[in-house]
């Protein structure tokens, strides 16, 4: 190669490392897209565009980010394009579901795992809630139980698919109170509710949030978390009333990007989306409709991510067991 040859190469390849450099530097220069993988109206679709809605202001990304849905496989669906598919330009990201990916990836042959994704920040924790029709003969949790002894197998409880939270309370429910429950996945949290409310289930868990926002038309009987919530002062949580049921089955929510993108976006992204998430005019939609709150950082997340992992892998074992 003749040195006039080789000092274009260099030339060339200064100019294509410049304009990466440069893209990246200007991230984002377009809409972002965000993948949520379950339906429109359900919690995390709900809370996705609270949390999002301040994107395209300049002081945060100046770009605003638009919400695809591809539901399916309590979440499967979604996640599996995202990493199969999306980009890893930094314009594809996705709300992520812990437990439900992280048990999803232990339990089925998914496309994703922990190490799929590049965590970015958390914007929520929104407990499962047992819950039942308004007109449900069934006025707590001790009523359920009673009836569930007493008929194996005829309580059937829903939930937004398998091995989300939902699921994984109801086997918690199961082992705990020592009643056969048949378990019924349905396509996401606002399919899952409206089954309760139209009496074709016995009982559902679903999402505080959601519940919250429903009070009119179910009853909510019990709370899967380790202390009561605010929203609900009044319900009482497995815990309080015997039976060894705890935070497993909490959805934490936030949003991450496939491997593979830049380190500089990320770090940019994981800079920008907590004060975005702790935004006043954020924190107060999130008030205001039911959704529970809790910001954390992207290391915060990665180690969430290797904690549940860890604990879900021995939970699952545990609960899968005949």
């Amino acid at each position: 190669m003749t040195r006039r040859a080789l000092g274009l190469l260099c030339i060339l390849g200064l100019v294509v490392f410049c304009f990466t450099a440069s893209a990246q530097g200007q991230w984002p220069d377009r809409p972002i897209s965000m993948i949520v993988s379950y339906p429109p109206g359900g919690a995390t679709d709900f809370q996705a565009r609270i949390a999002t809605m301040l994107a395209g202001n300049d002081n945060f990304l100046g770009q605003p980010i638009v919400i695809i849905n591809k539901a399916g496989a309590g979440g499967q669906v979604g996640w599996n394009w995202l990493i199969e598919r999306g980009s890893k330009d930094g314009y594809n990201m996705t709300a992520y579901n812990v437990p439900h990916f992280i048990a999803q990836s232990i339990v089925f042959d998914t496309k994703y795992d922990i190490h799929s994704f590049e965590a970015v920040a958390n914007w929520g924790a929104d407990p499962a809630v047992l819950i039942v029709p308004k007109d449900s003969p069934y006025s707590s949790l001790e009523d359920l139980v009673k009836f569930g002894k007493a008929n194996p197998g005829k309580v059937t409880v829903n939930g937004a698919g398998m091995y989300v939270g939902h699921h994984i309370a109801a086997l918690q429910m199961m082992k705990a109170c020592g009643i056969q429950m048949t378990y019924i996945p349905e396509a996401g949290g606002v399919p899952a509710m409206q089954s309760v409310i139209g009496g074709k289930v016995i009982a559902g868990f679903n999402n505080l949030s959601d519940a919250f926002r429903s009070q009119d038309r179910v009853k909510i009987i019990a709370i899967a978390d380790l202390k009561r919530h605010e929203f609900l002062p009044d319900v009482r949580t497995f815990k309080e009333m015997g039976y060894d049921i705890d935070d497993s089955s909490v959805n934490f929510r936030g949003v991450a990007f496939p491997k593979g993108v830049p380190k500089e976006i990320v770090d940019k992204a994981a800079e920008i989306f907590p004060k975005m998430f702790d935004a006043k005019g954020t924190l107060a939609k999130m008030k205001e409709s039911g959704s529970p709150v809790r910001t954390m950082k992207r290391d915060e997340v990665t180690k969430m991510f290797q904690d549940r992992q860890v604990f879900l892998t021995e939970l699952l074992k545990d609960l899968r067991k005949k």
